[in-house]
């Protein structure tokens, strides 16, 4: 087992996302853990996650030093690195030159982490404005940046980098973590169809013959829980679908056929009026967010009273949610709301079961299809946020008018995508309104109307992407459709950022 320590990175969920999928079991720590957690006989390294702090900020997240000296081999990232020469005696100081994104670095000297790289200079994802400037006692520079910063260093069974070797941008990264997890000689068991078994067993001992109820999406997370559970207990398990009325075109519908052949028999609630409702004026992304899991824990938990004799409560938890939505397991600057992580009714009195809690979506992706042979529209289903439309209508307020425009926009841009046999090339795609308005010229007159903004991006983790490049009879078919066939769209703008420094979402 490898043991993450979270320093508030973005990048922490990802570090054990790749270890995992170099076949060695992770698990994520707060920094503010005991020794005696983090170092147990099944532990065989550790590593240090970055993190937006400075080693010199009054709550800048300072592990316990007793972990340096634990005999576990360590490999410290980003602010890992630069904790770990704070800590061991080091000097790190801000620099004007900073390194954000791809950065060329150079191996200077022989590393365990370094080997079987062919390439003695190549590219890796900086993102830092502080630097190691001296070294602690009996460590060495094994790497460079090429502005001479301090990229890799190392001492006996410590190793740290200033890059982050867990993302896609980074040349040879996954080689890097592999060369680590040789020298922790760390045993790669770890399978997520072979822990299948144990789930279903934990969750047969947990449900008994015993009445559930369950939140269902359609997504692939709620679905692949719904149908592991139906399989183990049938009938006495009652999904409920609430539509909030910020969903897709037709998402209602397309969810109940593709789930129809799981006889999964699902209720389906319309609290379309009550949402948009509570949303009525409201702009702040972040104030929609809470209104929206708020009201959902409302709805369901109406809803989940009606089951006669239910004792517990099913949710499609997975491990970021956790992460992401408890702040004791990082310092991050801002947290996401998870309205299926906490916030439940107090007067519901069930039991909570969460069989893939300590999951990641792609290994629940392969759960589903090769376990329990779920289609593959819902197993990779673009992923859609919670909140839904709301987030995609930006800086503005919600209103059926707006939903109305971003809906078809978005169908036409998703069945585009299909037709041309794009949709499997693109990690995730969609249409948003934005809070502007454009003057254009239509059949020969002047209009004053909306414009729409598209996004497509391609990534394996969802931590770093680069925006699909369509190609221009592409981008052009879909444009002209938007703007031909969504009344009150005279404009169409494509969004080319990356990840950093922009997020996938706008909102």
């Amino acid at each position: 087992m490898i043991r993450i320590i979270d320093c508030g990175s973005q990048y922490t969920q990802n570090i054990a996302r790749r270890v995992r999928e170099l076949g060695v079991f992770s698990e994520i720590m707060p920094f503010n853990s005991s020794l005696e957690s983090i170092v147990d006989n099944d532990l065989e390294g550790i590593i240090i996650s970055g993190g937006q702090f400075s080693v010199y900020d009054n709550n800048s997240p300072l592990y316990t030093k007793e972990i340096l000296f634990s005999g576990k081999p360590i490999l410290g990232i980003c602010y890992g690195q630069q904790s770990i020469a704070h800590i061991l005696g080091g000097k790190v100081i801000p620099t004007d030159n900073r390194e954000y994104g791809g950065t060329n670095i150079t191996i200077k000297k022989q590393s365990p982490l370094f080997k079987d790289i062919p390439d003695k200079t190549f590219q890796v994802w900086m993102s830092h404005g502080d630097i190691v400037e001296e070294l602690p006692k009996g460590f060495e520079a094994v790497a460079r940046s090429q502005n001479g910063h301090i990229a890799a260093m190392q001492k006996m069974n410590i190793y740290a980098v200033q890059f982050h070797p867990e993302v896609d941008h980074t040349n040879y990264g996954r080689k890097i973590l592999n060369n680590f997890l040789d020298i922790c000689t760390a045993v790669r068991n770890w399978d997520p169809e072979k822990n299948y078994d144990k789930i279903v067993e934990e969750t047969k001992e947990r449900i008994h013959n015993k009445v559930g109820v369950g939140g269902i999406s359609g997504g692939v997370d709620s679905s692949t829980v719904s149908v592991l559970i139906k399989n183990i207990i049938g009938d006495k398990y009652h999904p409920i679908f609430v539509d909030n009325g910020l969903l897709r075109l037709n998402e209602a519908e397309e969810v109940k056929n593709s789930l129809d052949s799981f006889q999964l028999n699902v209720k389906y609630v319309n609290a379309s009026e009550r949402f948009l409702s509570r949303l009525k004026g409201v702009v702040n992304p972040d104030e929609k967010r809470k209104i929206i899991g708020n009201e959902f824990v409302a709805v369901f938990g109406e809803e989940a009273q009606k089951i006669k004799d239910a004792t517990y409560l099913v949710q499609g938890t997975l491990y970021p949610d956790v992460i992401e939505s408890v702040p004791v397991y990082g310092v991050s600057s801002k947290i996401k709301r998870h309205h299926n992580v906490g916030g439940l009714p107090r007067d519901m009195n069930l039991e909570v079961i969460e069989p893939f809690r300590n999951m990641f979506k792609d290994e629940v992706r392969e759960i589903a299809e090769c376990k329990l042979g779920m289609p593959k529209e819902i197993v990779y289903r673009h992923p859609f946020p919670g909140p839904g439309l709301a987030i995609r209508i930006v800086s503005s307020d919600v209103t059926p008018e707006k939903l109305e425009l971003v809906r078809k926009a978005d169908a036409i841009f998703i069945q585009e995508l299909k037709k041309r046999d794009l949709y499997d090339k693109i990690s995730q795609a969609f249409a948003g309104l934005l809070n502007s308005h454009s003057v254009g010229v239509m059949g020969d007159e002047g209009r004053y109307e909306g414009m729409i903004i598209l996004r497509a991006v391609v990534t394996n983790d969802f931590m770093t992407s680069d925006c699909y490049y369509f190609e221009k009879e592409d981008i052009n078919a879909i444009s002209n459709r938007i703007t031909n066939e969504v009344k009150g769209i005279n404009r169409v703008l494509y969004d080319q950022s990356q990840k950093p420094p922009a997020t996938i979402e706008w909102e």
